[in-house]
């Protein structure tokens, strides 16, 4: 029940009931809505600054789940890279080494996606440095793999050529060498016996009778013949495939002649002293994609582990070629 409320009248010298009049009535109307209007806008400032709407407490659960994952997948990005890298490393030096293959050069297994823009829709977000982060991994990650797949793919048609590889490696000696005594000269610097000066020898000499027979160390196909008196004489080049070459000179008797296919252990032609040479004998090169290596690494279906051992052992001692 409201208070009666009495106000002094001075011209009557009485007590009067006070009545506000309506502008009073509004005006007191009005003030009470500004106050309620005003406690309930501070109410809901300090509700929202200091606890959250159930909305809000959804949102930060999502976000705090979006993170995680995140971050879990991130995790098993770099999982991934791992296991890839521990793959293109197996690739490069033990099935690419296995079939004398040469290993994918870095540049061409790391290449990435390229353009400047690529990540410029991922930009402008909170998130955005983790978002291109993830984004930038999962395309190496992709282009690492096609590289990989694509090298599977070459080793997998290596492997199912393995057994005509084997057969075509120059993998025996071209001259038989009981007791390994026919090698007279080795693959590296050696005294020149017509020049009298140290010259880089590309091949092995097997001093031996003239006529004595020559075999090709591996299938092949003879590529070139050449007849003359001087510099290598007569002499025989074999392309055995997988970028290896054989070389024979100072031949007496060529018994091929060029485009003849050839079988490991034919013979193809006979020891002679043509050309430049000082004694009968066969200088022997061994090329792998145009360049020379030494001749003996590649004597091993012939030799016992004991005579590859002591072959190798020969072959650093000082001596001079025969040509």
């Amino acid at each position: 029940m409201a208070k009666t409320r009495y106000t002094f009248n001075t011209k009557t010298l009485a007590y009067e009931q006070h009545k506000p009049t309506t502008g009073q009535r509004v005006f007191k109307a009005f003030q009470y809505l500004i106050s309620v209007l005003a406690f309930s806008i501070i109410l809901i400032i300090l509700s929202y600054s200091f606890f959250s709407s159930p909305k809000e407490r959804v949102q930060a659960r999502e976000l705090d789940q979006y993170h995680l994952q995140t971050q879990i997948m991130n995790d098993r990005l770099d999982q991934m890279q791992l296991l890839l890298d521990e793959l293109s490393e197996r690739d490069d030096n033990i099935y690419r080494v296995i079939f004398e293959a040469e290993p994918i050069p870095k540049s061409i297994r790391q290449a990435g996606y390229g353009g400047v823009d690529r990540y410029a829709n991922l930009e402008g977000y909170n998130n955005s440095e983790l978002l291109i982060s993830i984004t930038k991994k999962l395309d190496r990650i992709a282009s690492q793999v096609y590289v990989q797949s694509k090298s599977f793919d070459d080793v997998f048609d290596m492997a199912k050529d393995k057994e005509k590889m084997l057969a075509s490696i120059p993998a025996i000696q071209p001259v038989h060498n009981e007791e390994l005594k026919r090698l007279s000269s080795f693959y590296g610097y050696r005294h020149d016996p017509i020049y009298k000066i140290k010259k880089f020898h590309h091949g092995v000499d097997f001093s031996a009778p003239q006529g004595t027979p020559i075999h090709a160390p591996g299938e092949g196909k003879v590529i070139k013949i050449r007849r003359s008196r001087r510099g290598y004489g007569n002499n025989i080049e074999i392309d055995h495939g997988y970028g290896y070459i054989t070389f024979y000179a100072h031949i007496k008797d060529i018994l091929v002649k060029k485009g003849d296919l050839v079988k490991r252990g034919q013979t193809i032609a006979t020891i002679g002293n043509t050309g430049k040479s000082t004694a009968p004998h066969l200088h022997y090169e061994v090329r792998k994609n145009g360049h020379s290596v030494n001749p003996i690494y590649f004597f091993f279906n012939d030799l016992t582990p004991d005579e590859y051992e002591k072959l190798l052992d020969l072959s650093k001692l000082p001596n001079q070629s025969l040509d």
